[in-house]
């Protein structure tokens, strides 16, 4: 196995992935010089300005949090150009304040985490939120959405707008997604953003990537023939 392929293999194989390096791991098809460790100390450096972890009560602090990364320092969902590659990779995220559900999501949990909240990732149909347990209560956030707080019939009407159709969402929708299920999702999200242009090779790192995470799912052998199809290794394509 390729040796960048076997680290990755290794950081998720974990029994609790860390997201943020997973994330940067993921970000490093995109831009292959980066240095986790920069990014990494951004994560704590935006923690530590936040205030959050001076502030008493569970509620208090998450509302704190959420003041300040999406009042504060900007970070908001990009609608403009949703399938923007950047979008998924975790570095640019933070350099742009733009992201998609998911990596706004990651952001939110990590520095979450840096002051003391419980968050969880919670993948909706077609939507991902953060789940913030306060207590006996768990709160819902939508980072996409400006990090409001969202309930049950809100969270249903933005997984119909990301499907196109009307959602009933169950007790088992909201239930706690774990972190290889998170790491899963950031590739097929950014596997669709370098299909959509064609952009092949980037396609093939991500699909090897799925199959380290999941190398009895038949579509991503599929995908994996389909990338090398068109970048002309048809014999490789076919074995």
């Amino acid at each position: 196995m390729d040796p960048v392929l076997r680290a990755f293999r290794d950081l998720v194989a974990a029994s609790d992935v860390d997201l943020a390096r997973a994330a940067l791991a993921i970000a490093a098809i995109e831009h292959p010089d980066l240095q986790p460790a920069d990014h990494l100390t951004r994560l704590d450096e935006l923690a530590v300005r936040s205030g959050a972890a001076s502030v008493r009560g569970a509620r208090a602090r998450l509302d704190r949090l959420r003041a300040f990364l999406f009042a504060e320092e900007g970070f908001r969902g990009n609608a403009d150009d949703y399938y923007d590659p950047r979008n998924s990779c975790l570095n640019d995220v933070l350099d742009r304040r733009l992201g998609i559900p998911i990596t706004l999501a990651l952001v939110t949990i990590e520095v979450g985490r840096r002051v003391g909240l419980t968050l969880d990732g919670i993948g909706l149909p077609g939507h991902f939120v953060v789940g913030a347990r306060l207590g006996g209560d768990v709160v819902l956030l939508d980072a996409f959405g400006g990090g409001a707080l969202v309930d049950r019939g809100r969270a249903e009407a933005l997984a119909a707008r990301a499907m196109g159709r009307a959602v009933r969402l169950r007790d088992a929708h909201f239930a706690p997604v774990s972190g290889r299920q998170i790491v899963a999702r950031m590739l097929r999200n950014l596997q669709g953003a370098y299909a959509r242009r064609r952009a092949w090779d980037r396609t093939l790192a991500v699909v090897e990537r799925l199959l380290v995470v999941d190398g009895k799912a038949a579509t991503h052998v599929r995908d994996r023939g389909t990338a090398l199809v068109n970048l002309g290794r048809l014999q490789h394509g076919a074995a």
